[in-house]
């Protein structure tokens, strides 16, 4: 299923100073009319910096998105607002890896006259931990000095 970046492009600062950003909005998963429809419910919510005193706002449908424009007192700004298929991204996260599956230990039979031990026993090996370093088994399991 394929990951659309919603992206807008606004007119920021005043005078001299104005000019263009972009922003990713967010990302939607599915499909290109689902990441429309999304995109579209944004562009109509959207309310810039400036102007501060709008006098009118227009928007208007493009092939892939939508464009605002809000007309001040001096000046217009606009923001355009795309859609565009996420084809790479540097900071993604990374996929989660499934832990290894661990073989399972058959149970050892206690002897009938055993008296259990207030101490818990002493692992052989190191106890088999997730990626994140999160044991696989509870350091309590099995232990037979607890209630």
């Amino acid at each position: 299923m394929p990951t659309w970046g919603l992206i807008a492009e606004m007119t920021v600062g005043t005078g001299d100073r104005k000019h263009v950003e972009a922003y990713v909005l967010t990302h939607v998963e599915g499909s290109r009319d689902e990441a429309l429809a999304e995109l579209e419910g944004r562009a109509r919510r959207f309310t810039p910096e400036h102007p501060r005193n709008p006098k009118r706002r227009r928007l208007f449908r493009d092939g892939d998105g939508f464009v605002l424009v809000i007309d001040g007192s001096w000046q217009s700004y606009s923001a355009r607002f795309t859609v565009a298929e996420l084809l790479e991204d540097s900071a993604a996260p990374k996929p989660k890896r499934e832990p290894e599956p661990q073989p399972e230990r058959e149970p050892q039979p206690e002897p009938a006259d055993a008296v259990p031990s207030r101490t818990p026993p002493m692992p052989s090996a190191p106890p088999a931990r997730y990626a994140d370093g999160v044991p696989v088994e509870p350091a309590w399991l099995g232990r037979s000095d607890l209630p």
